[in-house]
């Protein structure tokens, strides 16, 4: 077999390869699942506008004896006593290779804000959530869940 044989053999077996994470994207719906009792907490929706994405929350999963309709009392800025549904949690995040990231996440039952990451899982069916503080060392990670359009 000649050499360009080989590199013609070796490029279509490259080409061949199933997409990645970093050919999956985190635009759409995700259900969020609470770090304590594993149960879904919330819908958010993943939008990308020139070229950076955002996310707001469409749904919130409440329980009878919580307020359903809350607002967000710990949040500064024009967020503050703003209704949670509806409101952009998610902001900046743009893709660098496999994953996305530069932007910011908001903790509406905090009111806290932390740069985040995301990295969607291979089939496209998770996504991992970073955030934190200065250093991505210093944070936690949650796993969001794909979800149909509510």
């Amino acid at each position: 077999m000649t050499l360009r044989i080989r590199l013609l053999a070796l490029a279509g077996c490259v080409l061949a390869v199933p997409a990645t994470a970093g050919d999956v994207s985190p635009v759409g719906f995700w259900t969020t699942i609470d770090d304590h009792t594993h149960e879904a907490r919330s819908i958010v929706e993943i939008a990308e506008r020139d070229g950076a994405l955002s996310g707001r929350i469409v749904r919130l999963f409440r329980k009878p004896d919580e307020i359903q309709d809350p607002v967000c009392k710990e949040c500064g800025g024009a967020r503050h006593d703003a209704r949670v549904i509806g409101m952009e949690i998610l902001w900046g995040v743009h893709r660098r290779g496999a994953e996305w990231s530069g932007g910011e996440i908001l903790d509406p039952e905090t009111g806290n804000v932390y740069r985040v990451t995301l990295r969607p899982g291979a089939d496209g069916r998770t996504l991992d959530v970073r955030g934190f503080i200065g250093f991505s060392l210093l944070g936690r990670t949650q796993v969001w869940e794909r979800a149909a359009a509510p």
